[in-house]
């Protein structure tokens, strides 16, 4: 159960309830966006995830975008979003079990990783395999989306953000990261 009340559209008003109406327009409701609505300009922030992951998409496009994401989840052991990327994963074709990776995605599930595991150790050879594939313009567009990424790991794992009904089926893939294990 959710640290925080998740809340339902009766229980807003104002600004909160501007928002949450427009997500009841758009059939978008999530758990993660009813505890957000606790505060319309945390919302508000937070939802500029959507324009990061738009512009991902841009330059890598989806396949790689989801590939990228759920890497930076599962890493993170963010249990609802690693769940919404395996449910994307799906519905892409792909089995997240049992992924093969292009020269581009390794690199950006490495990224992925090392971004979450210590961002200030990023490796000098990565971030120069990086540099063959992607400019410098691109390069700020999939690390900033990686900072999202982590803000809404962070943000659905401190507050323990139930899981979407939708998402109830595969429950039982997700699998947290053991690296933090031995982390004192």
């Amino acid at each position: 159960m959710a640290r925080i009340k998740l809340l339902e559209l009766e229980e807003t008003t104002g600004a909160e309830r501007e928002r949450y109406e427009e997500l009841v327009g758009r059939n978008a409701v999530t758990n993660m966006k009813r505890g957000l609505l606790q505060d319309a300009a945390t919302y508000d922030a937070f939802m500029a995830w959507y324009t990061s992951w738009n512009r991902l998409v841009e330059v890598i496009g989806e396949k790689d975008a989801t590939i990228y994401a759920h890497s930076i989840s599962t890493t993170n052991s963010c249990m609802l979003c690693s769940l919404f990327f395996i449910s994307d994963l799906k519905a892409l074709g792909l089995d997240p079990s049992n992924l093969e990776f292009t020269e581009k995605e390794n690199l950006l599930v490495q990224l992925g990783q090392q971004f979450v595991k210590d961002p200030t150790a990023v490796s000098d050879e990565l971030f120069a395999q990086l540099k063959e594939q992607w400019s410098d313009k691109e390069l700020v567009v999939i690390v900033g989306f990686a900072s999202q990424m982590v803000a809404t790991n962070n943000f659905n794992s401190v507050f323990q953000i139930d899981i979407d009904q939708r998402l109830v089926g595969i429950k039982d893939e997700f699998k947290p990261a053991t690296w933090r294990k031995d982390i004192k």
